[in-house]
């Protein structure tokens, strides 16, 4: 029994890792999955200034939707015609998933609509908390194609989580997804 749990567990481990390693991002539609405007506002444009610098081609959601627009709109044909047109063939979902550090990163399921309709529950920062973990879910064809989870530990304000995810976000592009 130990031994197929050991197999079933590298499985999904490596099918998992696949995803991620063959990601060659080239462009993305950034969307920050918040409920504050403010914190939504930062992520997107902290995560499109990171991958610009990487010469990834990135544009934050806020320039295809309004400001307190329902994100679901973002899967309507008209906007999903828009976005192919300014050459952007991968969207890219960042939300918080919590602020715990053992937080793992689930296999990538979801359908862009339904990851759109799940909502965020957590804010970037609260009190009292040391870690945030950020869940960052691509998807192509309006599927899942890749999911990471990067935690931010040892934050003390929303200024410090900003930048913690600027450093960690740095690695992981030039490790993983290039």
């Amino acid at each position: 029994m130990k031994h197929i749990l050991f197999i079933a567990f590298l499985i999904l481990s490596t099918t998992n890792f696949a995803q991620i390693k063959g990601l060659q991002l080239k462009n993305a539609l950034i969307i920050g999955q918040m409920d504050k405007p403010e914190d939504r506002y930062s992520l997107e444009i902290n995560v499109t200034e990171i991958f610009s610098q990487y010469g990834i081609k990135a544009v934050p959601s806020l320039n295809m939707l309004k400001l307190g627009s329902d994100p679901d709109l973002l899967t309507t044909d008209s906007v999903q015609r828009l976005v192919t047109a300014k050459g952007i063939d991968t969207y890219l979902i960042v939300t918080v998933r919590g602020y715990d550090k053992k937080f793992k990163s689930l296999p990538c399921r979801e359908t862009l609509n339904s990851a759109l309709n799940a909502g965020s529950l957590f804010p970037i920062y609260r009190d009292e908390v040391s870690s945030v973990s950020f869940e960052f879910m691509f998807f192509r064809n309006g599927a899942c194609v890749g999911s990471e989870i990067i935690k931010c530990g040892n934050v003390s304000n929303r200024d410090t989580v900003i930048k913690r995810l600027r450093k960690k976000l740095n690695k992981k592009i030039e490790k993983k997804w290039r």
